[in-house]
């Protein structure tokens, strides 16, 4: 399918590029994201920052060396045609354009969003699927194998990025704030507590999501697999490389996504995540207000305690130890 020539339902971001996130240790990085499966190439003058890439060959994230983690810039695409009006809208939102000191190129424009993040937008290409996957677990017949063998199994690599999640001290200033700069539109929330909001030009269910903290932070980026048996066996491939902490497997409510968490060495986590739900482009999702008992999952484990810790909130640096 090709781009059209007027957006919908007016100018509005379609895509995530790439994020951009700091760690105290490339190394730790490069070993954490090849073992989730990810392509990881080092890239810079020095090769000290990296790249990584998912099956489709798109580069989805930069890995840069900092102090600490924390998210160092989110990078959306959008229609050319949209580029001079979204720009108007952030203004008008009382956003302030980044200088060219913050900026880390040339390309569309740049703006803190209420929290600080540094968030850049320009036109470029839809990397955010144009319509639903499907997402099929094929049953095996009478007399046949159901399965293969462990032996058999070959990494499991996501295809794309499907979204990520940040912590945000106000979680409804933010989705106000990003459907009047970047036209993202709220497709489900509970309470104050967590939001998620889609891109009105075909997107997954949640591109950006919010979740309330004393402060702001990184909380996870989650990968798209074909199934849940690879949400299964990435999980696998995860525990065998030494990486056990994280939540899951179990099935999301909002999202109606299965998915497998994995603690990364900074306290931030990486999904594996397959089926998630779909609004297609110009569809009025009908946005619902979630109890908290109702909103996060369908079946799985317990959820554990470090799973809404925000380890940027007090300053910590967790261990950049391959082990941890």
């Amino acid at each position: 399918m090709t781009e059209p020539v007027v957006a919908q339902r007016g100018a509005a971001v379609h895509s995530i590029d790439h994020f951009a996130l700091n760690v105290p240790s490339v190394a730790v990085a490069a070993r954490f994201f090849e073992a989730f499966g990810l392509d990881v190439r080092r890239a810079g003058a020095a090769c000290e920052e990296l790249e990584l890439r998912a099956a489709d060959g798109h580069r989805w994230a930069r890995v840069l060396p900092a102090s600490k983690k924390s998210l160092a810039y989110l990078s959306f695409n959008c229609f050319e045609n949209d580029l001079d009006a979204l720009r108007e809208h952030t203004q008008a939102a009382g956003a302030q354009l980044a200088t060219s000191a913050a900026a880390r190129d040339g390309a569309g424009f740049w703006f803190h969003d209420p929290d600080g993040n540094l968030i850049q937008v320009k036109a470029g290409p839809k990397t955010s699927p144009w319509a639903k996957t499907p997402c099929v677990v094929s049953g095996s017949a009478a007399d046949e194998r159901g399965s293969h063998t462990r032996s058999a199994s070959t990494q499991v690599r996501p295809r794309r990025l499907s979204h990520v999640l940040l912590f945000t001290p106000d979680v409804l200033r933010a989705v106000d704030f990003y459907e009047r700069t970047l036209g993202l539109r709220l497709s489900d929330k509970s309470i104050d507590i967590i939001a998620f909001t889609h891109a009105p030009h075909g997107s997954d269910h949640h591109l950006v999501a919010f979740a309330k903290s004393t402060a702001r932070g990184w909380h996870h980026a989650a990968w798209d697999v074909a199934d849940i048996n690879q949400v299964g066996e990435g999980a696998s491939q995860m525990a065998a490389a030494g990486y056990v902490k994280g939540w899951g497997t179990g099935r999301h409510v909002l999202g109606s996504n299965y998915f497998h968490y994995v603690e990364d060495p900074w306290g931030s986590f990486c999904e594996y995540s397959a089926d998630i739900d779909f609004v297609s482009a110009g569809h009025a999702w009908p946005a619902g207000d979630f109890a908290p008992e109702d909103s996060l999952y369908l079946w799985g484990p317990a959820v554990p305690d470090n799973f809404i810790h925000n380890t940027e909130a007090n300053g910590e640096v967790a261990a950049a130890s391959p082990e941890g």
